[in-house]
């Protein structure tokens, strides 16, 4: 290294050799200064490199000493513990640190308004109360909340406490029958609330063989698609891998909804599947604020996306999908189930039943009813031999109608092939007034079935809530009066988990 005038001040030139490395024995000559026995320095260098380039002299690249790797030092990663530390360096503590270094860290407190993600852990997820709706996936801001494999939400970035995740969540902060009456008037909060108008129909297309009941909600939808009114609709449909396990789609033709059409009895965390950058390869070229969308769900899902579209906040990569829907179907619904646990454990192990074997499913009557490939009946059982099956944050709800929706669906109260059609708003009036022509329909045959169902909903809802149901009451519910009520704990997100 030089500079115009000559060597830098203690740094021999390139062309001064007096440092070199005596080959013949392996060390270096008089001027070096690496430490090196038979060097002229005395400075040691380190295993690391630190304290000099060790085979570096004087710009001179000289012999190199390669260090054979250690044996039997490396962990056993085939029988061995694989979170086992190797070799850690004594006094040091590697284990990540959890929540709580933040009292050493600071002494700054949480401002009361936040609600953390580990709040909704602790008093739904974890607690098995989680309905799998996915509108806390829905909600977040900065999509920090997605599925995990097991089906259940789970945080994957950093949460910023904004509370969204808890205040939508139909089990945590939601005051569910409070949206009943927002979106719904002080009759929505009575039987079966206070529809426009009530049918019993089927679609008389041969298709219909492959719908549940009547097929009047796949009917609905390709009329909306028809009629230009929508751009798709977000639907259950059958999983490739796994036989008879639901999983959201959305189906932008009639082609692909009558593909879909049949009920599931597994919850697809529908709600999380609302990012339209997913689904822009099926979806027109248009600004997205100009895309309308229909949702068929359960009702707590319905519950979920009207509270979100009641609020003009962001939400993340949903923002544009929630602010599409325009429609909500809503079907009949008095508990959900976990797939493993009906069609694994209660249907194949228990009772011989396997997923290919089944040609439809139905619970009817009180009954879990599972039907073969042909149609014929291979089970007609007690639909309470299946509790264990069933989501335990079903217990907890008391909307049976779908008391938020456009449209609600099912097959109580009306007779074999047909389903009953609750029209609940001016747009549900609209999809309806768009199918009723291709439809064969009448009356409402048995609307003490649809009121007496609800009821029990109702009952078997309140022995299970340990907060009170008061439509009146704030919709949010705040946690430190949820923890209160639940016996969960207060600020879950200062403690180590």
């Amino acid at each position: 290294m030089t500079d115009r005038d000559g060597p830098l001040p203690g740094v021999p030139a390139f062309g001064d050799r007096d440092g070199d490395v005596d080959e013949d024995e392996g060390r270096c000559g008089a001027g070096c200064t690496c430490g090196a026995e038979g060097g002229g320095g005395d400075r040691p260098v380190a295993a690391d490199g630190s304290g000099g380039a060790v085979n570096v002299r004087d710009g001179s690249l000289g012999p190199i000493t390669f260090t054979p790797p250690a044996e039997g030092a490396s962990q056993d990663v085939e029988e061995g513990d694989p979170t086992e530390r190797v070799g850690p360096p004594k006094g040091v503590d590697l284990d990540t640190p959890g929540y709580g270094i933040r009292r050493e860290m600071n002494d700054i407190e949480t401002p009361d308004d936040k609600t953390w993600f580990m709040e909704l852990d602790a008093a739904v997820i974890d607690a098995d109360r989680c309905i799998q709706c996915g509108t806390c996936v829905a909600a977040c801001p900065s999509d920090s909340i997605a599925v995990g494999d097991d089906g259940l939400p789970e945080l994957v970035k950093m949460c910023t406490g904004c509370s969204l995740c808890w205040d939508f969540c139909p089990r945590g902060g939601l005051r569910y029958e409070r949206q009943w009456k927002i979106t719904g008037g002080e009759d929505n909060v009575t039987g079966a609330g206070d529809p426009i108008t009530e049918f019993s129909a089927k679609v008389t297309e041969e298709w219909r063989e492959n719908a549940q009941d009547g097929g009047v909600v796949t009917s609905v939808l390709c009329h909306l698609l028809d009629a230009g009114e929508i751009d798709g609709a977000l639907v259950a449909t059958e999983s490739d891998e796994e036989p008879w396990k639901a999983e959201s789609f959305l189906a932008t033709t009639p082609e692909e909804l009558v593909e879909s059409a049949g009920s599931f009895y597994n919850q697809t965390m529908a709600l999380g599947d609302l990012d339209l950058d997913r689904w822009a390869h099926k979806l027109p070229d248009v600004p997205v604020e100009e895309l309308s969308l229909a949702v068929v769900g359960t009702p707590c899902e319905i519950e979920g996306i009207r509270a979100l579209r009641d609020f003009d906040w962001e939400y993340g990569s949903q923002e544009a999908g929630v602010r599409a829907i325009e429609y909500t179907i809503a079907l009949m619904c008095t508990k959900n189930f976990n797939y493993y646990r009906l069609i694994g454990e209660q249907l194949a192990e228990k009772r011989g039943i396997l997923p290919e074997e089944i040609g439809k499913l139905d619970v009817l009557d009180g009954e879990m009813r599972v039907y073969g490939r042909d149609g014929e009946k291979l089970l007609a059982e007690d639909v309470r031999n299946f509790h264990g099956a069933a989501l335990k944050g079903c217990d907890e709800c008391a909307d049976f109608t779908g008391y938020c929706s456009d449209i609600t669906v099912g097959s109580v109260g009306s007779s074999d092939e047909y389903s009953s059609v609750i029209v609940r708003t001016e747009k549900g009036l609209k999809a309806w007034e768009l199918t009723a022509p291709d439809l064969d329909y009448h009356d409402l045959e048995d609307r003490s079935a649809i009121g007496g169902l609800q009821s029990w909903d109702k009952k078997k809802a309140f022995k299970s809530l340990k907060r009170p149901f008061d439509p009146d009451a704030p919709r949010f519910i705040e946690y430190a009066e949820f923890a209160e009520q639940y016996g969960t704990p207060l600020n879950p997100h200062e403690s180590d988990h």
